[in-house]
């Protein structure tokens, strides 16, 4: 079975791209970040048409995410149970799925933008509602992962220059003792390997030849418990679809499992 997640940044604008990449990947579960499209708007029959269900939680705003599968799709749910919400309302950043063996979330972790910021108290009240509300299937016996953009390095290695990320999110004590605190319910981090250069990363900014020099950080995660970790049979970035015209500024991450 093979599990992806990808910030496609837009379906719209990324969708000849995205169903040319279903086509060759053989990819059997696929969970989208930052679809910015509205439900109505979700392409689903061309999706359809490749043998793909869609469950979609978007607004048509700038977040939005997705789980499409080809092995089944069953007990959806949208929406993160405590979700804090931002600025008086609640954002489309979590849905999960069942799909053939497997349960999936697919998560859209808010940026933070600034360390003195309301949304990076809103970052870290996220996480913690994200933490409560996958406990349960993280301590079972069933395959479960928590997939998607987290907006959070782990470590120092898991971003091109340390130094230039001093004082920002996405690197903070904080930030990364929330991602320890999500491991806590029973997940672990299944790294990718790389296919070019030393270090995984998932995410390049389309400003300052960022790509050509990776200059990238691993910010799109997947989190599994104890069965779909002993499952993993690879897994890697698809760095080659970030390459080109119109590409996301996000890799796919792939997992390949047994199961």
């Amino acid at each position: 079975m093979r599990i992806a997640t990808w910030n496609v940044n837009s379906i719209t604008a990324r969708l000849p791209r995205l169903l040319a990449w279903l086509e060759s990947s053989g990819t059997d579960v696929l969970c989208l970040q930052e679809a910015k499209v509205a439900e109505a708007q979700f392409p689903a029959e061309q999706l359809r048409e490749l043998g793909y269900e869609a469950a979609v939680h978007a607004t048509g705003r700038w977040n939005g995410v997705a789980v499409l599968s080809r092995v089944g799709l069953a007990d959806v749910v949208k929406g993160l149970p405590g979700d804090p919400g931002y600025d008086g309302s609640v954002e489309p950043r979590a849905v999960s799925a069942t799909c053939g063996p497997v349960r999936v979330w697919s998560v859209y972790v808010p940026n933070g933008r600034e360390v003195d910021h309301p949304h990076y108290a809103y970052k870290l009240q996220w996480f913690e509602a994200l933490r409560a509300a996958v406990a349960g299937d993280a301590a079972g016996g069933r395959p479960f992962a928590v997939l998607g953009d987290y907006n959070v390095a782990p470590t120092d290695d898991d971003v091109f220059d340390p130094a230039a990320f001093e004082g920002l999110t996405h690197v903070t004590p904080a930030e990364r003792a929330a991602l320890t605190a999500l491991r806590g319910t029973g997940l672990s981090d299944v790294v990718p390997r790389p296919l070019k250069y030393d270090h995984p990363y998932t995410y390049w900014d389309y400003r300052q030849l960022a790509f050509p020099k990776n200059r990238g950080m691993r910010i799109d995660l997947v989190y599994g418990n104890e069965p779909f970790a002993k499952a993993v049979r690879d897994s890697y970035v698809d760095r080659e679809e970030r390459k080109g015209k119109g590409a996301s500024d996000h890799a796919p991450v792939v997992v390949d499992l047994d199961v």
